[in-house]
């Protein structure tokens, strides 16, 4: 009796070894992950082109799993959320949108960067305000952002597009002329100031009716036939110095001047919107205009010299040691092709910015909702109650989402879902990315 008892202790060990074991490799997550796995090797579509991904337990802090997570892929405009992630760190609960002082007679006033001034759908007014109402003389002084007239990397030949308006210190109008047309059959141009720079081209007089500016100028030619019917079209307005005074002018209806002078340290601030008003139309359309600008104002909070270049790297420096690879942020909006991040630094980011909100739906209001809201809206199935929420981000060959998803038991993930070099419709792309999502939000 004594030489059996200790073998069927040393028994009983192994068996709860074993069983200890088996219950690890059975953990839900490992499940997921194999099945996941799964997914992504008997993909027909996915198989044609460069993908990473990555997926990742909030409540376990734990990764899921992982393909080509480690790879750094073309982000497009998943490149905001680093925009939005620095803005949460820099900004307060405002936008500053002018620095001024006043000076005997004048006040004299320096830009921010701020995309709300005057914009079509923020339509930030406090310092348009302040302008219009003071009895002062105005006199504007530029010189304030250093960068050039487009981010590193953009494509020169989409200068026409509405997605790619011109970086400056003080944006008037989104830096946008908008055609459309009038409820008497005419074409309408906003702002007004432009309607003298449209020629007709009469050698076109028939085909689709579009605007287009010379690359060099504010010369916009139209063709010679009517315009549609609830037609729309914005089009990049060459911007300088001369163009902002004379459009703000127009606008205020007052003379502004222009004065070289340097940006005092006691320079007042007023500020415009909610910073959350201005990272909504950041998100939820993805404006491109108002994430380079929001560069500008961030450099402008930190008291460093307004280009972009400068204030990345403080962002990388001081907010963004933590992340498992060191990102190429290029721009504000994704524009560049020179931006590059991979799958897993995309979770992490994701992961500081849901840490800065405990109200998390306020956070998901913020975001495009699948099914609902933004860019999302159509890539998912309409719903009252969607289960993604997060950023997506295209450009020729390039269809991403990253973000937030929640399934049928209750489970938070973080995902990111980069698709890169494929040939493919886009829509076919995004289909197959959507069922996987589905998939998990169904099963696990």
């Amino acid at each position: 009796m004594q030489k059996t008892l200790p073998n069927k202790f040393h028994l009983l060990i192994g068996l709860f070894f074993m069983l200890s074991i088996g219950l690890l490799a059975c953990s839900p997550n490992k499940i997921i992950a194999k099945k996941v796995s799964r997914e992504f090797t008997n993909s027909e579509v996915i198989n044609k082109y460069q993908v990473g991904f990555a997926l990742f337990d909030l409540e376990k802090k734990e990764m899921i799993y992982q393909k080509d997570a480690d790879k750094y892929y073309t982000p497009a405009s998943n490149t905001k959320l680093f925009t939005f992630y620095a803005g949460i760190k820099v900004l307060g609960d405002s936008i500053p949108s002018l620095r001024y002082i006043e000076k005997s007679d004048s006040l004299i006033f320096w830009g921010t960067g701020d995309p709300s001034f005057l914009h079509s759908v923020l339509k930030g007014s406090n310092a348009f305000n302040l302008l219009r109402q003071t009895n002062k003389k105005l006199f504007f002084a530029p010189g304030r952002y250093t960068g050039d007239f487009y981010g590193n990397g953009w494509q020169w030949d989409d200068y026409n597009a509405y997605y790619q308006a011109e970086i400056n210190e003080l944006p008037l109008f989104d830096n946008m002329v908008l055609v459309n047309s009038a409820t008497d059959g005419n074409m309408k141009i906003t702002p007004e100031t432009f309607a003298t720079c449209f020629i007709t081209d009469s050698a076109k007089i028939a085909g689709t009716f579009r605007v287009t500016r010379d690359f060099n100028s504010n010369v916009f030619s139209k063709p010679n036939i009517n315009i549609p019917t609830k037609f729309e079209q914005q089009i990049p307005y060459k911007v300088s110095t001369a163009l902002t005074v004379n459009l703000l002018a127009d606008t205020l209806n007052k003379y502004v001047g222009i004065v070289n002078m340097a940006m005092p340290k006691d320079a007042k601030t007023i500020y415009n919107i909610k910073s959350d008003s201005v990272f909504k139309q950041l998100m939820l359309p993805s404006d491109n205009f108002v994430a380079e600008q929001l560069l500008l104002v961030y450099a402008d909070k930190l008291g460093l010299p307004m280009n972009t270049a400068t204030v990345i790297n403080h962002v990388e420096k001081n907010y963004l040691a933590t992340l498992p690879d060191k990102p190429k942020w290029i721009d504000g909006s994704g524009l560049s092709r020179g931006n590059l991040f991979t799958p897993r630094t995309m979770v992490k980011l994701l992961e500081l910015i849901y840490a800065e909100y405990p109200d998390k739906q306020k956070l998901y209001s913020l975001l495009p909702a699948g099914g609902k809201t933004g860019t999302l809206r159509n890539a998912y199935p309409k719903t009252d109650t969607p289960f993604v929420f997060g950023k997506t981000g295209s450009l020729t060959g390039v269809h991403n989402q990253s973000g937030y998803m929640t399934t049928k038991k209750g489970k938070t993930y973080i995902f990111s879902f980069l698709n890169n070099n494929f040939v493919l419709p886009t829509a076919d792309v995004r289909k197959e990315m959507v069922r996987i999502m589905t998939l998990i939000h169904d099963k696990f």
